[in-house]
């Protein structure tokens, strides 16, 4: 009595792509077998050693026009499984129809919603004027360095024509869908600081850990700021404002010696807004603060701030946004508060999009117990039936002649 589209979104869940030792051959193997049923045109780009792209495509009427590429990555993130109800890759359904599983929202829901509305749209005899194209990318949960990243700069990529992307974004609890327009710039940073060693039971000078401790006071004090900064304004989002977080700290060799090196790392995250280089000269500033011997590395320092136009006049989000009219879909307008494969597609100069259909859900990405109820899931393939067709019927642009 399970709708095919369900049993197709569990048999999905159940391929085991978590890192470190994502199975991508399986999920490959999966969703060329969902492309070639339906009719779509496959191929595979090598990105590097065993990192393939999937590639599916649904030819248009008039090829010469810009595409439209929905996007989706197949790896998901560890789990912790004493901490889950049911076991995280068995996608159990409850008596509620929610199912439990590593990337049930995170993202292989969007990936089987593109596919089956795909599929519907199809049996009814639907063509369009685009083409749309259907990425499955890996290594979008670590960063997206060996996906995403080089295959915007491959000639397979290229030759997709883009025009405009869909890709990944949040659930909400609430009745509105979020629609996220923009990402902030994420930045590692690894502040060493070295200083005077000694043993422990002497008050030493100018120490690496007095250093450090001056460093962490400013970063955190800055953090400080910025969430009182959401916390007092209810028009602001997480991302609308810098998070900042103290994520690792590293020295000393034994309990008796002071030693003379100590470091932190800081996951930074930093909103379209924000002028780039005065925060670094803040960084910077902090560091120097802190004395002598303070230095800091990048470890991921993302310098784009490529934002999609939301305004009526852009007939991408025109279509986009009437559709969601007519279906009477509440959109609330967002920057992405992480980062996702969108910014890669964005600095390339494509727009994009992170929309993921899923309202009055809590947002579990990452987190134990990560579900989305059935009943969600095949709402979301009604909505994306509808938003393909007016995406992929958009009128010629200038630019296309």
């Amino acid at each position: 009595s399970e709708d095919p589209s369900v049993t197709l979104f569990r048999e999905y869940l159940r391929i085991d792509t978590v890192h470190p030792k994502p199975d991508y051959d399986a999920a490959v193997r999966f969703l060329e077998r969902v492309g070639t049923d339906l009719g779509l045109a496959c191929q595979k780009v090598e990105v590097c050693q065993g990192h393939v792209v999937l590639v599916l495509t649904w030819q248009g009427t008039n090829p010469r026009l810009r595409s439209i590429l929905l996007n989706s990555h197949t790896d998901v993130v560890p789990v912790f499984e004493e901490h889950w109800t049911y076991p995280p890759f068995e996608a159990v359904k409850d008596s509620q129809g929610n199912i439990y599983a590593r990337g049930a929202q995170d993202m292989k829901c969007v990936s089987i919603q593109y596919l089956e509305a795909i599929r519907r749209l199809k049996a009814e005899g639907k063509c369009f004027a685009r083409t749309i194209h259907l990425t499955f990318v890996p290594d979008e949960e670590v960063g997206g360095h060996k996906g995403m990243e080089i295959f915007v700069q491959h000639p397979e990529f290229k030759a997709l024509n883009v025009g405009f992307a869909l890709d990944e974004g949040l659930a909400s609890p609430s009745d509105t869908f979020s629609v996220f327009y923009g990402e902030k710039s994420p930045w590692w940073i690894k502040v060493k600081c070295m200083g005077s060693p000694g043993h422990g039971s002497r008050f030493i000078s100018n120490t690496a850990a007095e250093k450090l401790h001056k460093v962490i006071s400013s970063f955190l004090a800055f953090r400080e700021s910025e969430k009182q900064r959401l916390k007092s304004d209810s028009s602001l989002t997480l991302g609308d404002v810098t998070s900042l977080n103290l994520t690792m700290l590293e020295g000393g060799v034994s309990f008796n010696v002071v030693p003379s090196e100590m470091a932190a790392g800081f996951d930074i995250r930093i909103p379209p807004t924000v002028d780039l280089k005065a925060f670094e000269e803040q960084v910077a500033a902090w560091c120097r603060d802190a004395g002598d011997g303070v230095t800091y590395e990048f470890f991921q320092k993302c310098m784009e701030q490529h934002i999609t136009s939301t305004e009526e006049s852009n007939p991408w989000w025109k279509a986009f946004s009437g559709v969601c009219r007519d279906m009477k879909l509440q959109l609330k307008l967002e920057i992405f508060p992480a980062a996702t494969d969108s910014r890669y597609i964005r600095a390339v100069r494509h727009p994009a999009i992170g929309f993921s259909p899923m309202n009055r859900t809590p947002v579990l990405l990452h987190d134990h117990n990560e579900f989305l109820n059935e009943q969600v899931f095949l709402r979301g393939i009604e909505i994306y039936a509808r938003l393909l067709p007016a995406l992929a019927s958009v009128p010629p642009l200038p630019s296309e002649g």
